[in-house]
């Protein structure tokens, strides 16, 4: 069975991605490998830390930063995180500095919120009903 064991986001710094992605957002490191100017640098739950790992990827690739800017342009979040209560996460986040773009909005059988990465990405927040 295929199942999904690590996806990206691309970030413009990965040290400064893997301080937010942890300190703020509560995500623990799983690897830290050099990787030529770079590092193989993945975060997970604590809750899952043997889960889907996230990759904090450089976006030194030329087509990477047109398509962060492209999508943040338009407000469409580079991906989405599960929370349990999207309205409580959101007020502690807002706590610890993060800037949202789209506070938590009752959307029927979801509620959604999207904040800013600091690393170029719009983030999503969700919580099925």
């Amino acid at each position: 069975m295929i199942r999904i064991n690590i996806t990206s986001v691309f970030v413009d710094d990965q040290a400064k991605a893997l301080d937010f992605y942890t300190e703020k957002l509560g995500f623990i490191k799983k690897n830290d490998v050099p990787a030529g100017d770079a590092r193989w640098l993945t975060v997970v739950s604590p809750t899952n830390p043997d889960g889907v790992e996230l990759l904090l990827e450089p976006d030194g690739h030329p087509a990477a930063k047109p398509f962060k800017k492209a999508l943040a342009d338009d407000g469409i979040p580079f991906t989405q995180f599960a929370v349990d209560d999207v309205y409580a996460e959101v007020e502690r986040l807002k706590g610890l500095g993060v800037e949202f773009t789209q506070d938590a909005m009752d959307m029927g059988p979801v509620v959604t919120a999207v904040f800013d990465d600091t690393c170029g990405n719009l983030i999503q927040l969700a919580t099925m009903k």
